[in-house]
């Protein structure tokens, strides 16, 4: 799979497509005894190896650590800080690392939740070698300008935001901030939240995109994304190794050109 700079200032090679666990390893470790640790298999065998997780989401991050074991060096951890204390931040910290081998690639201050409070905590761990870059996080538009005063702190090193064809406020500010700044770029919620799953295009519209070379809508929307050179990786979130594989596959496929792009933005606003 191609691989991408996470922006200019974190040094950290990334995949195109990463894999969300928001509502994906508890659920595969409820359909079956090892399913989390074949959806890790998938990922990193087909170079899906950057995994993004946070407190908030259940025993997510603990699920992949313990999946994680005796091959960490095979894989790109991303995960955040999730509470309003700085002492709980800290302990939120030293489980993760424990859980991770001693390091986590991307530590991030999830929805900036006391984000100036748990800065301070991921500066010092970076210093320290066992944080590889800073990063913060939020899910909400409300929040953007917030955000944007945020990234232009010295010690953050990425951003994770939500970009699809039905939410694209990002665009405006965001992303173009993001880019001046050599900042890196996670983009959750690819699907919004699954709406754009709910039902595919029409067989007139796929047979348009067929034309485009476009072989699935999943693609569409994966490429969508990636073929913005300012989305450094995406991370579709499943708890289904056949899933993990077509979405790989979506990061090995050339940019679309703009025209795809609004064919695919045109479409998905229709659905």
């Amino acid at each position: 799979m191609e691989r991408r700079k996470l922006g200019s200032r974190t040094g950290i090679e990334v995949p195109a497509v990463g894999l969300g666990t928001w509502q994906t390893m508890e659920r595969a470790e409820a359909r079956a005894e090892g399913a989390v640790a074949a959806l890790v298999d998938a990922a990193i065998e087909v170079g899906s190896n950057f995994f993004d997780s946070s407190p908030m989401y259940g025993q997510a991050e603990e699920l992949l650590g313990d999946a994680l074991k005796g091959r960490r060096e095979q894989a790109l951890v991303a995960t955040k800080i999730w509470t309003p204390s700085a002492e709980e931040g800290a302990r939120q910290a030293e489980r993760a690392l424990a859980w991770y081998g001693g390091r986590v690639d991307l530590y991030q201050v999830h929805n900036l939740v006391a984000w100036r409070e748990h800065l301070h905590l991921l500066e010092r761990l970076h210093d320290e070698g066992r944080v590889s870059a800073v990063g913060v996080t939020h899910y909400s538009p409300g929040a953007f300008d917030q955000l944007a005063a945020v990234l232009q702190d010295e010690r953050v090193q990425a951003v994770q935001l939500p970009y699809n064809p039905l939410e694209r406020e990002v665009e405006g500010r965001l992303l173009p901030l993001a880019a001046d700044l050599g900042l890196g770029v996670v983009v959750m919620r690819p699907f919004a939240e699954g709406r754009l799953l709910r039902r595919e295009p029409d067989r007139a519209a796929m047979a348009e995109l067929e034309r485009h070379g476009v072989g699935s809508w999943t693609e569409a929307l994966l490429r969508w994304i990636l073929s913005d050179p300012r989305c450094h990786v995406v991370i579709p979130a499943t708890s289904r190794v056949e899933a993990v594989r077509s979405n790989a596959a979506a990061g090995d496929l050339p940019p679309l050109d703009g025209d795809t792009r609004e064919l695919i933005a045109r479409i998905a606003t229709g659905l």
